[in-house]
């Protein structure tokens, strides 16, 4: 079996990639994260309310509607009508969520923000 050539830009550090390389690095870096959390929410490990809180850097792009639908029989109905009662978009994203949000859709979830903020 002959080895499989590498391309010359491939070789190189990430320091000295091209720019569209690099993005393209840290897009994969931020899906594989995600994927990581939405997978330790349907888990049960992480707490939907403990992220929005919190607010981690992969999940400020992610919308709310994501995370939630993450759950476990957390469907797209459920979902939508989760945030129609806050309300709220179904495309906004949690790194956009002012305080209040944040603290509407935790205490909406069963958790109390003053707790989890401490």
């Amino acid at each position: 079996m002959t080895p499989i050539a590498l391309p010359a830009i491939a070789l190189m550090p990430s320091s000295i990639a091209p720019q569209h390389l690099q993005a393209l690095e840290r897009a994969n870096a931020v899906r594989l994260a995600r994927a990581a959390l939405k997978r330790a929410v349907a888990a049960g490990e992480l707490d939907v309310a403990q992220v929005v809180l919190t607010c981690p850097w992969e999940a400020e792009s992610m919308t709310v509607a994501d995370l939630l639908a993450s759950q476990r029989r957390w469907g797209v109905t459920r979902v939508r009508r989760f945030l129609q009662a806050i309300p709220m978009s179904e495309a906004k994203t949690i790194g956009t969520l002012t305080d209040r949000q944040r603290a509407a859709v935790a205490e909406l979830l069963g958790t109390r923000p003053a707790l989890v903020a401490a």
